[in-house]
């Protein structure tokens, strides 16, 4: 039998431009925790920390009996670490991607195909579309986190249309009286709103370029004279604006929620879930896919008709994004975030001060543990030796393994970790 241990990862940073720079992002500030010899750009922006297998960020693991390898070749070469549930379920392969976070500016109005549409689009265009699976996604916030996720509700739709009229210019007369007559009835509110949005989102670019200048102009000229521009959501508008000049996404305010998530929460985004990442440092934990499909923020490649034709058309009210976690019964220090989906879960473990000696439980899945504050110096029954670790260490944990904290921090210890719990 191959022996399974727990063994210590230096991970891949991406430097996106919309990524916090320097020592404001929490990416920059985790890479220094771990190592204290790092050396951080502080005009360069630290975006994502990717903490897996993928192989345009493939960790590296540090495994004492063998040449430096990769996380990916090591799973393959051992996959009873991944679990046998795990390894059966996803072809010996790590099924999910964890992430931090640090965005400064929006991050694209965007959603994430289901497995059907993902393999079609794979197949016709995999210069976009680079894989076949699904890309499911769970944000938990380290910081306050400004994101916009989900319809809004009908109500708060049809007060932009009134308020807002080179928003009402570009979705017209006709699909607005359809969606203000659709109330009440859900499958009339979900074909009107997919009109609605579709409309806006398909206008020539001359046309929305004009009325958003003219917005933009009327906003900043209330704003300037003392006016209340909540009603055209003035703030969030100039904001996006100042960062994307120009683009039609910046409209998607008055269709979807704004969402704020404090420390802990977090929010889940299924398929066809219209989101977009506007600021704050997140974990995030997704399936193994790049497949993301974009209609306006970026600078990517835009999709927009098959954006418009996945989404799911269902207004909700902001409080419905919030995606709760449960309290594990066996263990008052973990939180576990568990989504509908098999791909992965995510758990929070907050040690108090008061507890020395911890123990991150075993379970039959192969994890990767962050470490967001405290020190300590961990054990597992088959590690070749203690592993120190600290605030931005990252460990690969195989499955069926415990791992033995003792911790030498005052103010106790926060981790996270992902794995597959079948």
């Amino acid at each position: 039998m191959e022996e399974v241990r727990a063994f210590p990862l230096t991970c891949a940073v991406q430097n996106y431009a919309w990524g916090k720079v320097g020592l404001k992002s929490e990416v920059a500030k985790l890479v220094v925790g771990g190592d204290p010899l790092a050396v951080i750009d502080d005009n360069k922006p630290y975006a994502e920390l990717w903490m897996g297998a993928h192989p345009k960020g493939d960790a590296q693991i540090k495994d004492n009996r063998i040449a430096q390898t990769t996380l990916g070749q090591w799973i393959a070469h051992y996959p009873a670490c991944l679990g046998s549930k795990v390894k059966d379920a996803f072809q010996g392969q790590l099924p999910f991607l964890f992430k931090v976070l640090s965005v400064n500016t929006a991050l694209s109005i965007q959603a994430h195909p289901n497995k059907e549409l993902a393999a079609s689009l794979h197949a016709q265009f995999p210069e976009h579309y680079p894989d076949n699976n699904h890309k499911p996604e769970m944000t938990i916030a380290l910081t306050p986190f400004q994101g916009l996720c989900g319809f809004r509700p009908v109500e708060e739709i049809l007060r932009y249309l009134k308020s807002v009229p080179e928003f009402h210019a570009l979705v017209g007369d006709e699909a607005a009286e359809e969606l203000r007559c659709s109330v009440g009835d859900n499958v009339r509110t979900s074909r009107a709103l997919k009109r609605c949005f579709s409309r806006m989102m398909s206008c020539e670019k001359k046309v929305f370029v004009d009325e958003l200048n003219e917005l933009v102009k009327r906003v900043t000229d209330e704003g300037a004279a003392g006016k209340d521009t909540s009603s055209s959501n003035g703030d969030l508008l100039l904001r996006l604006h100042s960062q994307y000049p120009g683009d039609i996404g910046c409209f998607s305010i008055y269709f979807l929620n704004y969402v704020v998530l404090e420390p802990g929460q977090a929010m889940f985004l299924g398929a066809n879930e219209p989101h977009a990442y506007l600021y704050g440092d997140c974990i995030e934990c997704m399936a193994c896919s790049d497949n993301t499909v974009r209609a306006g923020l970026t600078r990517k490649y835009i999709d927009v008709n098959t954006l418009c034709e996945m989404l799911n058309y269902n207004p909700a009210p902001v409080s419905s994004k919030l995606f709760p976690c449960v309290q594990d019964p066996s263990d008052p220090c973990v939180a576990l975030y568990d989504p509908p989906v098999p791909d992965f879960s995510v758990l929070k473990i907050q040690v108090p001060a008061s507890v020395k000696e911890y123990t991150v439980a075993a379970v039959d899945s192969a994890s990767i543990l962050l470490v967001i504050e405290g020190d300590a110096m961990a054990t597992s029954p088959a590690a070749l030796s203690d592993i120190t670790v600290r605030r931005g260490t990252v460990l690969f944990v195989s499955a069926n393994e415990s791992l033995s904290l003792h911790i030498t921090s005052p103010s106790g210890m926060t981790l996270f970790r992902a794995c597959c719990l079948l």
